[in-house]
């Protein structure tokens, strides 16, 4: 193993094995990256998170109201859940992540952001699998909190709608399983979505047939290693 290079943890889950590690990128000047891969899945990198940045303030954004409270799924390396927590009217914040070892690289300071979120009293992480959650609203996804509703729940966990980690999620991203999702919101609530590609028009109409309002923003950025820009979708509807 290269100097620049270190598995910081490794684990065998249901998905695959989890994998995280650090190296420095020579073309970023010796820039510490950190990558977590799950099995054949390349799932994410701390040097590509602009549109996970702006799952949260687009998300954020289509509300006006204050003592927002909002839930993420998917913790990642915690981008989205940092930036929501940057807007000043989150009151309280639930992140729903399925991955135990995830969880615990924030708790333990073992990724950049995990002290910012887990020192944040407004913050709880809970574990748990957020697509079987949110099939029903009658007992939410807080089991502290039964029934629960939200001002936003902001979703980054699948590459898209269609490039899903395990077959069982694709049914969330049908009518039925959106609208399972919309029980979970408050009235003119707000279901943000990060996606790895163009907007699907396809997953777009699905969203137009729960949500009265729907928008799909194209997120892009400059990859340095290619010298070429990338681009991600963020979806955001709000209910009635």
């Amino acid at each position: 193993m290269s100097a620049g290079y270190e598995e910081l943890d490794y684990r065998k889950t249901p998905l695959g094995e989890l994998v995280l590690v650090r190296r420095q990128s020579v073309q970023m000047k010796g820039l510490d990256v950190y990558e977590v891969k799950l099995g054949d899945h390349y799932l994410m990198s701390s040097l590509f998170h602009e549109s996970e940045v702006q799952l949260a303030r687009l998300g954020l954004g289509m509300l006006a109201e204050d003592h927002l409270d909002v839930l993420v799924g998917g913790l990642g390396l915690g981008y989205t859940a940092v930036t929501a927590l940057e807007d000043n009217r989150v009151s309280a914040l639930t992140v729903v992540e399925y991955m135990e070892g995830v969880i615990e690289w924030h708790r333990t300071g073992l990724v950049p952001l995990g002290r910012t979120l887990t020192r944040d009293p407004r913050c709880r992480i809970i574990r748990g699998d957020f697509f079987v959650l949110s099939r029903d609203a009658s007992q939410g996804f807080d089991p502290g909190r039964p029934g629960h509703r939200y001002d936003a729940i902001l979703l980054d966990i699948d590459h898209t709608p269609t490039h899903v980690l395990h077959q069982t999620n694709k049914r969330f991203y049908t009518k039925q399983g959106l609208s399972e999702l919309s029980g979970h919101l408050k009235p003119c609530g707000v279901f943000a979505l990060w996606s790895d590609s163009e907007p699907e028009s396809q997953f777009t109409a699905h969203l137009g047939r729960v949500f009265p309002s729907v928008e799909a923003h194209m997120v892009r950025f400059d990859n340095p290693f290619t010298g070429k820009s990338c681009a991600n979708t963020v979806y955001v509807a709000r209910a009635a």
